[in-house]
């Protein structure tokens, strides 16, 4: 599996929830957080606009073998990561393997919900002040003629305590 060294860090104060661009050979995808200040119990909504280069897709979830778009995130004791949410999907037909297959090859936008859970090691967490969501986005791309290598690209959200 091949990794980008692109390195998506979004590190966000209190004033900026701006989205973050980064642009790999397959797509764009730019990162934004809903808060960046969060208690005990809260929830943020990490969201990830892509955008496919032209004609290229990559696999949405369906009824096939293909490597699916993916929010990965890394575990942490203190958070609760929701099921990744999913647009509807376009169906790309392979005329060479004569097959339709789920795909996004237009914009569209995974959004991946983590809640800081109200434990006792969250608050422990919370207690240092900072906190850092990280993981990477995984796909696979193909275009017209060719699927390419499995990517990964990093990401990194910071948030602060109320």
């Amino acid at each position: 599996m091949r990794t980008l060294t692109l390195l998506t860090a979004l590190v966000l104060s209190s004033q900026s929830l701006a989205p973050v661009r980064s642009d790999t050979m397959h797509l764009t995808v730019s990162t934004s957080i809903s808060a960046t200040e969060i208690a005990a119990g809260q929830k943020v909504s990490l969201s990830f606009d892509i955008t496919p280069k032209r004609n290229m897709h990559v696999y949405a979830p369906g009824k096939h073998d293909y490597q699916v778009i993916a929010v990965k995130l890394d575990p942490q004791p203190w958070m609760k990561v929701a099921p990744t949410t999913y647009p509807p999907s376009e169906i790309y037909y392979f005329k060479e393997l004569d097959e339709k297959v789920e795909t996004y090859g237009h914009p569209f936008k995974l959004v991946q919900d983590v809640t800081v859970l109200d434990t006792a090691a969250a608050k422990k967490a919370l207690a240092a002040g900072a906190l850092k969501v990280s993981g990477r986005l995984e796909y696979q791309a193909c275009d017209d003629k060719v699927c390419y290598a499995p990517a990964k690209v990093p990401v990194s959200f910071a948030l602060t305590v109320k």
